[in-house]
């Protein structure tokens, strides 16, 4: 493949989707229930403290300009991110759990932002309808099937250790993802600022 920073990341979405939504969307009621001592009013409160970090780094990363190592930035956004769900299993504070939630929403939503600029900005409008739409079967193909293995896997294994599992892959991964496509060099040879300028240049010419 000739993009692997596409390729790479979209490897990273898949794996990270099969490790986070499950343990969030079906073990996080367990963790509140056993942990915190709270019912499922603490349980929808956290997943409205994710959602609200989600929203402030959405906002964040659309008013400022695009940082030039961008791949960099969009990819340790989301691998460490994912560090603090990690600790989700042992933490026995109504408020670490929250912020931990907080961190991962807010997170997530940097790196989303800069990959739907990317998207946009790198790949090429005949294939931008083929390439969103995998994407979009990346981002949610797996969500049931991570949801159907949450509970099967909390049979074997302690809640805990599938929550310090997933916290660890995906920023495992994100580092093995940047190294294998060639991330820094990618991002410094495709700077998007020259490209706008380009653009910009070519359209007042026409």
């Amino acid at each position: 493949m000739r993009t692997p920073w596409l390729l790479w990341t979209l490897l990273w979405a898949c794996v990270s989707v099969l490790f986070l939504i499950g343990p969030i969307e079906v073990l996080m009621p367990f963790v509140v229930r056993d942990q915190l001592g709270g019912d499922s009013s603490m349980f929808g409160f956290l997943l409205a403290v994710m959602g609200v970090g989600g929203a402030v780094g959405s906002l964040v990363t659309a008013s400022l300009k695009l940082p030039r190592r961008y791949l960099t930035v969009m990819m340790v956004s989301w691998g460490a991110g994912s560090l603090p769900v990690a600790a989700i299993g042992i933490l026995d504070s109504f408020w670490t759990v929250a912020a931990a939630m907080f961190v991962w929403g807010a997170t997530g939503s940097v790196g989303m932002v800069i990959w739907g600029t990317l998207l946009q900005r790198r790949v090429p409008s005949h294939l931008l309808g083929r390439v969103s739409s995998l994407d979009f079967f990346v981002s949610l193909a797996l969500m049931p099937i991570s949801m159907a293995l949450a509970g099967p896997a909390a049979e074997v294994f302690p809640i805990w250790a599938i929550f310090l599992a997933a916290g660890v892959v995906c920023p495992v991964l994100a580092v093995i993802a940047m190294i294998a496509a060639r991330m820094p060099a990618d991002e410094l040879a495709h700077p998007l600022d020259r490209q706008v300028v380009v653009e910009r240049t070519t359209a007042a010419g026409d």
